[in-house]
């Protein structure tokens, strides 16, 4: 079998994996007290009014026959409607998630590119100040809460420097750019308004570093336990013994094989970006899919609830398989042996 075959394979197998979630999901929503008619129709609605409202959502079906209703709507692209906005659920994904998906990306940029480096550079100088600096950068950002670091950010870099803005996408004098791909930077990059690029960079920094912060002191930690661990392999003894030089021994020799369970780590880090955007986006009111999940499940709306969990489950899969093709990469015996 070869890596295409085996790609292949792996993706056959997210069908399983996303019925999985959606029975979950739904058997989950459904054992939740509250009737979420009840809760659209309002307090002055009429008996007519609430099962009328019941009819035209299926919620006076029994619940096989809502679930599998459900499902022959998922295979041919219809994700429910949502009781509060009264809109399709695919169309209300398609308006928040690139909202998410651009913050989440950005964060994880950042996580890494400062991480990587950061680790590396703690575990070939262990024990010294600037690996103890490290470490305790790494302390603080696995403890520190995200509400009470965006907060801070917002107080410090907005409230009191004035420097950066700390809520929403674009400020009031910028429209959004022309619709592409829903994310802001590249949608504006390749309208060439580079004014609304810069501003909506501006407004990602403080929301993105705030998401960035547990998953760069992860990602730091798993980089310097692995590094170290390497650089005491026989292999590497070996390459020293030959006279080459440090560097190269670190880069080309250790840092390779290190990374494979770092990029694991990157791999969970973006799923656990995308569940801890929720209190981010709310600190900094990020129009993305985290706030339309607090709505969605503070009004009891089944269809939206289920929609982003099949969303984040097949995100979830693909960000998995992603891992695995890149260990490949990094060492070509698991390519062998995945073929």
């Amino acid at each position: 079998m070869n890596v295409a075959a085996y790609a292949l394979r792996r993706l056959l197998l997210i069908v399983p994996t996303l019925l999985g979630v959606t029975l979950l999901t739904f058997a989950l929503s459904r054992l939740v007290p509250g009737d979420p008619a009840r809760l659209a129709a309002g307090a002055q609605a009429t008996p007519e009014m609430y099962e009328q409202i019941r009819r035209e959502f299926g919620l006076d079906q029994p619940l096989p026959a809502q679930y599998w209703g459900y499902l022959t709507g998922l295979f041919q692209g219809d994700w429910g409607r949502s009781i509060l906005s009264r809109r399709s659920v695919v169309e209300d994904l398609q308006t928040y998630w690139p909202a998410t998906l651009e913050l989440v990306l950005v964060a994880m940029a950042i996580a890494t590119l400062v991480g990587v480096p950061l680790g590396v550079v703690s575990a070939v100088r262990a024990d010294r100040p600037v690996d103890q600096a490290s470490r305790l950068v790494s302390l603080v950002g696995v403890s520190v809460p995200a509400f009470w670091l965006a907060v801070l950010l917002q107080l410090f870099f907005g409230l009191r420097l004035g420097w950066l803005p700390v809520s929403g996408r674009l400020g009031s004098a910028f429209a959004a750019p022309p619709h592409l791909t829903g994310l802001y930077l590249v949608d504006s990059a390749a309208a060439g308004q580079w004014a609304t690029f810069g501003d909506a960079a501006r407004q990602l920094v403080l929301p993105a570093l705030t998401l960035s912060f547990p998953a760069l002191a992860t990602i730091a930690r798993f980089t310097r336990a692995s590094l170290l661990e390497t650089l005491g392999q026989d292999y590497v003894r070996t390459a020293r013994a030959k006279g080459v030089a440090e560097r190269r021994v670190v880069l080309r020799h250790a840092l390779r094989n290190a990374l494979i369970p770092t990029i694991t780590m990157i791999g969970l880090s973006f799923g656990w970006s995308m569940g801890g955007s929720v209190l981010v986006e709310t600190v900094f009111d990020w129009p993305g899919i985290g706030l339309y999940a607090t709505k969605s499940a503070l009004t009891l709306d089944f269809s939206p609830i289920m929609g982003i969990a099949l969303l984040y489950g097949l995100v979830f899969s693909l960000i998995n398989i992603g891992v695995d093709l890149t260990y490949g990469l990094l060492d070509p015996r698991i390519a062998r042996g995945a073929a």
